[in-house]
């Protein structure tokens, strides 16, 4: 083992810990790859590490490119309201019963994944199953999570339909083979996708979860609380005083929300500020606090001090939940960075992350993806908070904004174009999204500003980190080597003619077993060139064995981290970790035995 070749497997080692403890970002650990690799590169530049100009080839691959276009694309599509189009669907099916109503929730969301990203199809449709669990006397729980294996599913599917089948297909296209076309994935993913739809409508009331969602544990009374405002009159005795000096707060149900002073909110922590005369005091009141309060009509007190505080106005709140979604700014921010109380006059009550409830010391909990928030506020702040998009609000489906509402056709229209161009083969899929894009800019569907607001761009990040990672891999010999040991393994066990079905069954456990610990674009990213090296020293296509590991590293259904949509309904759904590996473990045995099974019926694994 040369040098250069112990360099890049420390470097993969110490990605894949860092991948799986979490502690980094998984972005921010990619590029750390990359600069580690670039440095090796300059300084070392007669070493088998690839040179410093092929190492910045990376960025001309045309895969990550493509995927920050189907992220634009998908955009425009959610801001149209063509994907909100599903909601009426599904309202109409819940007379059907919990069993069909879930077969007949994964088909369309299938065939919607298959063309859109898969992620502004589960966030737009969450809020939607959480409002149809109560017309079908279930907890979300049992909705939430068929609602991301559909969308697996379906993105499977196609080409476009995920970012890992644009990455194998491209990868597979470097090394000189082929591309895979928009549905060389259909005829093996179809057929699973229908088994798997049936698999959840058989077992899915027995395998999911009965647990409420961080709302829904609230009583009916606390659900609803009103806000009250006052003023500190002139010459109060409360002037000068703090406000747990006061005694405001001793009533119980109650919670400060804000005190403004000369107009602007004071800052910091409320109930250590010292009040002065034409102060107004913000509170919070349940409707039974409301019964207790003091004559003083509109104010929520009960000490003899608080006459001294004159009534302003009163009006109803809500407390409702609210989803921290991949693209959002709140990502790497605690709740006091973002201020929501002083912005949108909203409060943070609770946050709800991995099976637990977090109720104290949350305001420094920096906050993830598919981290829920229970949030108190006056519906006109709630509405503000809505339009913002810096949450989704999971009380009702986000609405498209009024201006684009009439550009749906155009959007699906440039959709069908992009499909089209890249089926017949007309464009190369990177210019059928390319001019997509252009499309929807030129037509004002989409502004661009709010579609480079789209792209998730770390997960473009983490893309070209591990295609430096995979390069580097080649260069110093290490796919060759790892290509060679799996070759020895599958020639000593099986005879010739089983050669390719087990070489194939051990490509797909491998890829599985990988994406369940690393992210699928990482996990396509290191094992295309490996599968590629491998087949070619056997003699056999790599195009099959390359569409079975895309399947592979989408197919993540037993854990929360493997697959974006998994972690998003994994908060809002209060699921627990054993309640993905309960349900997802059949489920990933029954893909990786399907795709065994169908593979050899569509591919010729030899030629």
């Amino acid at each position: 083992m040369n040098g250069e070749l112990l360099f890049v497997l420390l470097l993969l080692g110490g990605a894949v810990v860092s991948f799986v403890r979490e502690k980094v970002p998984a972005d921010l650990t990619a590029l750390t790859v990359f600069g580690l690799l670039a440095a090796g590169s300059a300084l070392f530049p007669d070493s088998r590490l690839p040179a410093l100009g092929d190492l910045f080839s990376v960025f001309a691959n045309p895969a990550p490119l493509t995927v920050a276009c189907m992220f634009i694309l998908s955009a425009g599509l959610e801001r149209t309201g063509v994907i909100a189009l599903l909601t009426g669907f599904l309202r109409r099916t819940t007379r059907y019963g919990y069993r069909r109503f879930l077969l007949l929730l994964v088909l369309p969301v299938a065939l919607v994944s298959a063309f859109i990203n898969n992620t502004p199809v589960v966030v737009i449709l969450i809020p939607v199953l959480l409002g149809l669990s109560k017309d079908l006397g279930v907890p979300g729980s049992k909705l939430l999570l068929p609602l991301s294996y559909a969308s697996i599913f379906g993105g499977a599917c196609t080409l476009m339909g995920t970012s890992t089948n644009i990455l194998g297909s491209s990868l597979l296209a470097e090394a000189g083979h082929p591309p895979l076309g928009m549905f060389s994935f259909a005829l093996v993913a179809a057929p699973l996708a229908l088994g798997g739809g049936v698999y959840l409508a058989v077992f899915g009331d027995r395998l999911l979860p009965r647990r409420e969602t961080l709302g829904s544990l609230l009583p009916e009374e606390a659900r609803t609380e009103y806000i009250a405002e006052a003023f500190v009159r002139r010459d109060s005795p409360l002037a000068g005083k703090t406000v747990k000096e006061t005694r405001i707060l001793r009533q119980p149900g109650m919670r400060l929300v804000e005190i403004i002073r000369r107009g602007f909110p004071v800052p910091g922590e409320l109930r250590e500020v010292v009040l002065e005369e034409g102060d107004r005091i913000v509170l919070a009141c349940r409707p039974s606090g409301m019964e207790k309060a003091a004559p003083l009509d509109g104010v929520l007190f009960s000490s003899e001090d608080d006459t001294a505080l004159e009534p302003i106005a009163q009006r109803q709140a809500s407390i409702v939940e609210a989803m921290v979604a991949p693209n959002s700014g709140a990502i790497g921010r605690t709740p006091a960075d973002l201020n929501l109380r002083q912005r949108y006059r909203t409060l943070v009550l609770a946050i709800h992350r991995e099976g637990k409830n977090l109720r104290r010391g949350f305001e420094q909990t920096v906050l993830l993806p598919g981290d829920t928030l229970l949030l108190l506020g006056p519906e006109e702040a709630l509405e503000s908070l809505r339009t913002s998009r810096e949450l989704v609000l999971l009380d009702r489906a986000p609405a498209p904004p009024e201006a684009t509402r009439g550009k749906a056709w155009t959007a699906l229209g440039t959709l069908v174009g992009v499909v089209l161009l890249a089926t017949l083969e007309i464009t190369p899929i990177a210019v059928a999204t390319l001019l997509g894009v252009a499309v929807l800019f030129g037509t004002r569907v989409l502004k661009p500003a709010d579609g480079y607001r789209a792209v998730e761009w770390k997960i473009l990040v983490l893309i070209y980190g591990m295609l430096g990672l995979g390069m580097a891999l080649q260069s110093s010999g290490g796919t060759a080597l790892i290509a060679s040991g799996v070759g020895h393994l599958v020639e000593s066990v099986a005879t010739p003619a089983w050669q390719p079905l087990l070489l194939l069954a051990l490509l797909y456990l491998t890829t599985s077993l990988l994406t369940e610990l690393l992210s699928n674009n990482a996990t396509i990213v290191l094992i295309v060139p490996i599968v590629v090296s491998l087949t070619v020293s056997l003699g056999l296509d790599p195009r099959p064995y390359t569409v079975a590991a895309c399947i592979a590293a989408s197919a993540s259904f037993s854990t929360p981290i493997g697959y974006q949509t998994n972690t998003l309904v994994y908060g809002v759904g209060a699921y627990r970790f054993t309640d993905f590996a309960r349900i997802g473990v059949p489920l990933n045995l029954f893909y990786w035995v399907g795709t065994v099974l169908l593979v050899p019926l569509v591919w010729d694994l030899r030629a």
